[in-house]
């Protein structure tokens, strides 16, 4: 493995930003590890830790109770930086961490072993870390324990993002997006900053399968997908939510640049010709429903369920159109 990647900060960020779980909520598979890890090397304290740009945040953790501390002070920003484990036998003789308030203060670490997560493409993201508050020597029997959990920790990562996409479109499926969309939520409540919801579906896609075929009508639903990602900001978040159904998540955008761009996919799709796998064409539209966030607004359901009601107006007023069909319409029920 090259070590130039070692000194590519960027696409370090890139591939942990790819993966999609900082700030996400516990889950099973990472508590397990950090909870066996605590059991079979007899240590106070494991985490799972990822380490991002200014901080290092905690997967999963036992024994510990931070969910996050800055990164200038922790252990794992030099784990991330080489290929081979990093064992501090007494953190008190290590002019690099003697000084840390990890070591100072609380949680008063002396002892660490931390094995790095690395992505196929080759990229630490963070460390699996076994700690002590006393000094210790790890074995090798003990890294060789370590460093099995932290390859099981990697391959739950990409698993974990396997998951969360769908495998006709390669959108974000129901569970990814609905992840997305907490967030999203969780930075208005904290910031108020603006973000839009647009829910969408294909019009009379069962009249698709019914007479052109179901591998038409993936094919139907695959392009529309590539239609909209193509369309859409980097900073949006694009998912399918079930069947024709899809989703876009729009943040940092006023409702009248949401409106804006729902027209674009909107447009976009009615001017496509779908090529079909047997070689037919075919053209297809779809219906949009807008939803601002805003205080009325509590939960991710609640936001899902104000754009599926426009979604019905859409389809109610004549369909291939999204609704609110104005700013000042829309202006009137915020």
């Amino acid at each position: 493995m090259s070590d130039a990647m070692l000194r590519d900060e960027e696409g370090r960020i890139a591939a942990l930003n790819r993966l999609d779980v900082l700030d996400t909520a516990p889950e099973e598979p990472f508590e397990k590890i950090v909870s066996l890890v605590r059991t079979v090397l007899g240590v106070p304290i494991a985490t799972v830790t990822l380490v991002d740009r200014e901080r290092q945040w905690f997967k999963a953790r036992s024994g510990l109770d931070a969910k996050e501390t800055p990164r200038s002070i922790s252990f794992c920003t030099h784990t991330v930086k080489q290929r081979e484990p990093l064992i501090v036998a007494d953190a008190h003789l290590d002019p690099r961490f003697a000084g840390s308030p990890l070591v100072q203060e609380s949680p008063y670490i002396r002892s660490y072993a931390g094995i790095p997560l690395q992505t196929p493409d080759g990229y630490n993201v963070g460390a699996l870390c076994a700690i002590d508050t006393e000094p210790r020597t790890f074995s090798a029997a003990d890294i060789a324990i370590l460093t099995n959990f932290a390859h099981i920790v990697s391959n739950e990562l990409e698993l974990r993002l396997i998951a969360q996409h769908d495998h006709l479109t390669g959108a974000l499926n129901r569970r990814g997006f609905i992840e997305q969309a907490k967030k999203e939520l969780s930075r208005f409540t904290r910031h108020g900053r603006p973000s839009c919801l647009i829910m969408f579906d294909v019009d009379r896609f069962k009249t698709v399968n019914d007479g052109y075929g179901h591998p038409a009508g993936d094919e139907v639903l695959r392009q529309t997908a590539q239609l909209c990602t193509a369309s859409m900001r980097p900073s949006d978040t694009f998912g399918r939510l079930g069947g024709e159904e899809f989703a876009l998540l729009l943040p940092e955008t006023e409702p009248v640049e949401a409106l804006a761009a729902a027209e674009r996919f909107r447009s976009a799709i009615a001017g496509h010709m779908f090529n079909l796998p047997d070689g037919r064409n075919l053209r297809v539209t779809v219906s949009l429903g807008v939803a601002p966030l805003d205080q009325s607004i509590s939960s991710v359901d609640a936001w899902l369920a104000a754009a599926d009601a426009w979604l019905y107006c859409a389809k109610k007023n004549g369909r291939n159109r999204y609704w609110p069909a104005s700013f000042s319409e829309l202006r009137k029920q915020i």
